[in-house]
């Protein structure tokens, strides 16, 4: 079952979105539905013009969403705006257009332009063989230039969780989480109280980060797009899916690029490699980044178990993924209550 948050889309509503963003004359060749999110509605849409533009539209407004869920558009808009002004050249899309005019949709939809290759999740179903380490070393390289960038505060832009300093932001999206939980009454293996004691107890260790630097977060297999080159090995050729950037650690995204792993315990891993640029384990890697890496493992497994009914991921089919995410989720609860390194 399609996630509730996913806005139903017909050809015709696409090509009326395309005309108010780019004039009245705009003649749409043709569209498809993309698959493979859970958030947004998103289609391909190619235009008479040669332009090849996917389209991305929010949720309908009275859908309840997670709290750093709202305007999510706007911030993948910011996110691509931002990359390509610090960074010129690197593989995100290009805006070609931000729609806000409530009196042709009652929420924001995106234009961007279209990338190519195929998201390495698909990659791995069709080429089970695939050797994906030089993407995934291009993308850690990629990724490390990215957290070169640094933003105005600590947390995600706009009205959403931020603070002043890095311990402060962290616990403020840790509450939100824990009260969006609440709203919904998920059940998690920890009381919100212990939880966020843990996170009281590492501020501390969190605010050894001084400076808040730009953070994809999101950087699952989903969002990774890969082609295969000349020699016959896959490249990197885009990363999309930046809404859900902050600013904050740059360890925040070490998590998700080992998705139910630790990447810490493979100082080999190619995305780790490309990080760091082919050198051994960097010895920022100590007891207090450990402990910091499991914090931010323990935010992506509260928020992968609490955002289950907004998904509409209610019944016993879903409840494999309830399963591992609170195991994966009680695991590091136990780490982060071990004596501080």
């Amino acid at each position: 079952m399609p996630s509730p948050t996913i806005r139903r889309l017909g050809a015709a509503e696409v090509v009326r979105l395309a005309r108010a963003s780019f004039g009245p004359s705009t003649t749409v060749i043709e569209c498809a539905e993309l698959t493979g999110g859970g958030f947004a509605a998103v289609w391909r849409v190619r235009l008479a013009d040669g332009r090849r533009t996917v389209l991305k539209v929010s949720p309908p407004p009275d859908v309840p969403l997670l709290a750093y869920e709202r305007d999510l558009i706007a911030a993948e808009a910011g996110y691509y705006r931002l990359v390509a002004t610090r960074l010129p050249g690197a593989p995100v899309p290009a805006v070609l257009h931000h729609g806000t005019d409530r009196s042709v949709l009652d929420t924001d939809w995106l234009f961007t332009a279209f990338l190519p290759g195929t998201p390495l999740a698909e990659w791995h179903r069709r080429h089970p063989a695939l050797d994906d380490a030089p993407v995934r070393r291009q993308l850690g390289a990629l990724v490390a230039r990215l957290h070169t960038v640094t933003g105005p505060r600590f947390g995600y832009p706009g009205s959403r969780a931020h603070g002043s300093t890095w311990a402060q932001a962290f616990t403020a999206m840790i509450d939100e989480l824990l009260d969006d939980g609440a709203r919904w009454a998920v059940e998690l293996p920890a009381s919100p109280e212990r939880i966020r004691d843990l996170v009281v107890r590492h501020a501390g260790i969190l605010d050894l980060v001084a400076r808040p630097a730009l953070v994809h977060f999101d950087l699952w297999d989903g969002n990774v797009l890969a082609h295969p080159g000349a020699d016959g090995t896959a490249r990197l050729t885009g990363l999309v899916d930046g809404e859900r950037y902050l600013f904050g650690d740059p360890l925040f995204d070490l998590v998700s690029p080992a998705l139910f792993s630790r990447i810490e315990d493979d100082p080999q891993h190619p995305f780790l490699t490309g990080y760091t640029g082919g050198a051994d384990l960097p010895s920022w890697l100590d007891g207090a980044a450990r402990r910091r890496l499991a914090l931010y493992r323990m935010h992506l497994y509260l928020l992968m178990t609490v955002e289950m009914p907004s998904r509409g991921m209610t019944g016993e089919t879903d409840r494999p993924r309830y399963d591992l995410t609170t195991r994966l989720l009680d695991e590091e609860l136990t780490v982060l209550g071990r004596p501080l390194p």
